[in-house]
């Protein structure tokens, strides 16, 4: 029997205010998400903190992720800003590989990927901090489309695999391998990272650990986050973009050093 002052959501109960919340934290993280990536840092320990359990908890972060980030992929189509012809191998190998990422990730030990992703995370701010200035003018690519499927196919499996970061990786990929500016990529990125993020809820709701009401509710706040942040970055552009990518990726990393079970962390604190 639950008590009146919860609300029952499947496999747990959470208070009214609980759930309010969450859905704030999810439409903030939608507004991070639309621009630089990281929402789910956010997102995760909230979720987390509300009493849910670790693997229910990623799963519903999923489905709540993947409203916003269809929502901010909708923005940027509808104002032109994604080109599927370039991005069409991305879009089938990230597919792919978020995929096996998503099987993997329940037969592999993840925490190997606590000490690298950073470090991961802290080069990308020092590029787009100190790398050439991205622009929204286009650049010379380095690789054709179909050889940077084989990329976006790497970035897809981390997504399914792990998650946090991806779309700083998709956004440095296509900047620095496709030579694409900063607005364009950050439109595509969207387009890759709702594809493995669709890919990833699949088959975490094939293990039944979703819990939809939850990520329903909280996909409404992430809907909203997601439309404000993608016309917020068409309007403002790279001069507004480039500074939340450096910020995103430092409060990730730091995020992610504070957390004393961090093996970076236990790490570098053996050495002192």
């Amino acid at each position: 029997m639950v008590p009146q002052s919860l609300i029952d959501l499947g496999s747990i109960s959470l208070a009214p205010e609980v759930i309010a919340f969450l859905i704030a934290t999810a439409a903030v993280a939608g507004f991070i998400d639309a621009i630089a990536g990281g929402g789910g840092l956010i997102v995760l320990p909230a979720l987390l903190g509300a009493g849910i359990p670790p693997v229910a908890a990623l799963a519903t972060s999923k489905l709540q992720s993947s409203a916003g980030t269809a929502s901010a992929t909708w923005s940027y189509w509808r104002a032109g800003k994604i080109d599927l012809l370039s991005i069409r191998w991305a879009l089938l190998f990230t597919l792919i590989g978020a995929g096996l990422g998503a099987a993997a990730v329940q037969f592999v030990d993840t925490r190997w990927l606590m000490v690298l992703l950073p470090v991961l995370l802290f080069l990308i701010a020092m590029y787009f901090l100190f790398g050439p200035k991205a622009s929204d003018s286009d650049s010379h690519a380095r690789l054709d489309p179909l050889t940077y499927g084989f990329v976006a196919g790497g970035i897809g499996f981390y997504d399914g695999f792990f998650g946090p970061g991806t779309g700083s990786f998709f956004a440095l990929s296509l900047v620095t391998l496709m030579g694409m500016g900063l607005m364009r990529a950050t439109a595509n990125t969207k387009a890759l990272n709702l594809t493995s993020n669709l890919v990833s809820v699949a088959v975490m709701a094939a293990g039944g650990h979703m819990l939809w009401l939850l990520g329903g509710m909280m996909a409404v706040g992430q809907v909203i986050g997601g439309r404000l942040g993608s016309h917020a970055a068409m309007r403002f552009g790279p001069k507004f973009i480039r500074p939340l990518l450096v910020v995103i990726c430092l409060a990730m990393v730091g995020k992610l050093l504070l957390d004393p079970a961090n093996p970076l962390r236990l790490l570098v604190e053996g050495w002192l």
